[in-house]
């Protein structure tokens, strides 16, 4: 079995992050989405509601399943038994980053990392701005991935 972590603090209408967790099943057996547990970085959601709504969002896919992490470190990905990290890449500079850091993590914990860039339409959308049209009470279902409905809990 082939199974990859999905790092991040997600929020579940992050932009494209259903579409490369979708994407990666087409070759990977088991997405492991590893939600970040920042007490300094601001979120809409606080991390149980997010792990509810992407467990909700998952509900249908036995092959994703849900953790978090309080530190990422290089033995997080063994500790999951994952073989790669899928990361998402919006731009050019996003790719230069991340490759960067996956070189890094390769020399140091032997994991690949699996870079899959967003669909075009979604690169310019990012989940702080959505997080900013929420705040004003702007409808962001547009930016949901398909079935996902936001409750505020």
């Amino acid at each position: 079995m082939r199974r990859a972590i999905f790092p991040g603090t997600f929020d579940p209408f992050t932009a494209g992050h259903d579409s490369i967790v979708k994407r990666a099943l087409g070759f990977i057996d088991e997405i492991v989405i590893a939600i970040g547990i920042n007490e300094n970085k601001k979120t809409y959601f606080p991390v149980t509601k997010r792990i509810e709504m992407i467990e909700q969002l998952y509900a249908g896919h036995p092959s994703v399943r849900v953790t978090m992490y309080d530190c990422l470190t290089i033995n997080f990905a063994h500790e999951v038994e994952a073989d790669f990290i899928v990361r998402g890449i919006r731009t050019v500079a996003d790719f230069e980053y991340e490759k960067s850091i996956a070189d890094i993590n390769r020399k140091l914990s032997g994991v690949e990392t699996i870079l899959l860039f967003t669909e075009p339409e979604l690169t310019h959308i990012s989940s702080s701005i959505v997080r900013e049209l929420l705040r004003y009470g702007r409808d962001v279902t547009q930016f949901l991935p398909e079935g996902m409905k936001l409750e505020r809990g």
